[in-house]
């Protein structure tokens, strides 16, 4: 299993790196928006839909996205009030989703679930490519985040966790694993922020704009918000997954489960991010 893991991570990078490193933002946008498009076909699988149904909400997300692109909007979606209308359907739609439970995610019409999936998919795709659209330094800051996130709780929790943080839905998670993964983004912060300032960036990351905008404390604030939203995301897609009895999206990525597996904790962190940075 851990060498299927490595060589799908290698190819991924191999495919992933030279977008994100390309002059042009369309490279990047498209390999998005397959991999978008893969994920709105397991959000319909996972919610109901039958295979030609599944697919076309696959399409329908990447028509959405081709869209928006065609549209400009990526360019002029960096900073915007729109950003803070996500944020708040996150937090206020995630604790609301969250509290129902496993039992309470089929109880909402399915077309409602499609549509949800749909919208969220859309958003963080349009999120991802404007943040390429302000500077590689920018977009990497906030992947870090939610890695340094996931593999500090991953370590924390594994040697000091003791209370579940939602056994009903990932019994893996704990507490102390949460703070753990806050201390590890502040502790990522500190770095790239001193990196920032000894390279002399001419795209600031994150969290260089974070500081520089709401200060120290807000910089503090800020971060533990979003490394807290990203655990929402994760819990959210688990969710999902266990009222559907899966225990990954799909098998789209050998090794790894399917890409909903891979974004799920992206999905509100992206928005909230250029929200934050629109102060």
């Amino acid at each position: 299993m851990l060498k299927q893991r490595i060589i799908t991570a290698l190819l991924l990078l191999a495919v992933l790196l030279p977008a994100l490193f390309a002059a042009a933002l369309w490279p990047f946008a498209l390999l998005l928006l397959v991999m978008i498009g893969a994920a709105g076909w397991e959000w319909g699988r996972l919610n109901g839909l039958g295979p030609v149904g599944a697919v076309a909400l696959g399409g329908l997300v990447a028509a959405g996205g081709l869209l928006a692109y065609g549209l400009g909007w990526p360019d002029m979606a960096a900073e915007g009030t729109g950003w803070w209308l996500a944020t708040s359907a996150w937090v206020l739609g995630g604790a609301w989703i969250l509290r129902r439970g496993v039992a309470g995610w089929p109880a909402l019409s399915p077309p409602l679930r499609w549509m949800l999936g749909a919208l969220l998919l859309w958003s963080v795709w349009l999120a991802m490519v404007a943040a390429k659209a302000r500077g590689v330094n920018f977009l990497l800051s906030v992947f870090t985040l939610v890695w340094a996130a996931d593999i500090a709780a991953y370590f924390g929790g594994r040697a000091f966790g003791r209370r579940k943080l939602a056994p009903a839905i990932s019994p893996g998670k704990s507490w102390e694993g949460v703070w753990s993964g806050m201390a590890g983004v502040l502790v990522l912060a500190l770095v790239w922020i001193a990196l920032d300032r000894y390279t002399g960036q001419s795209v600031s990351s994150l969290y260089s704009q974070l500081l520089e905008r709401l200060g120290p404390a807000g910089l503090t604030v800020a971060l533990l918000f979003l490394t807290a939203m990203s655990v929402v995301g994760d819990l959210f897609e688990s969710l999902v997954k266990r009222s559907a009895g899966a225990k990954d999206s799909s098998a789209l990525l050998p090794g790894h489960g399917g890409v909903l597996d891979r974004i799920d904790a992206l999905l509100p962190v992206f928005p909230l991010a250029l929200a934050l940075c629109s102060f």
